[in-house]
């Protein structure tokens, strides 16, 4: 459970937006989401490597 303390006389919108960025820190949605199916390990390991050699080639990109 998420507490968030607020302070005299702030803000409730920024109290809240306090709460939701702490939510998103916190990774519980991505989880959910990713819990919907199974996706075997194999298939995880594939799509990492994937994405690594995507941001690989950003990089070289950048330096070239």
């Amino acid at each position: 459970m998420l507490i968030i303390p607020i302070k005299d006389g702030e803000n409730i919108d920024r109290a809240l937006k306090r709460y939701k960025r702490k939510f998103d820190k916190t990774g519980v949605v991505r989880q959910l989401r990713s819990r919907q199916a199974f996706i075997k390990p194999s298939v995880v390991r594939r799509v990492q490597v994937q994405k690594a050699a995507y941001i690989q080639g950003l990089r070289d990109s950048l330096e070239n």
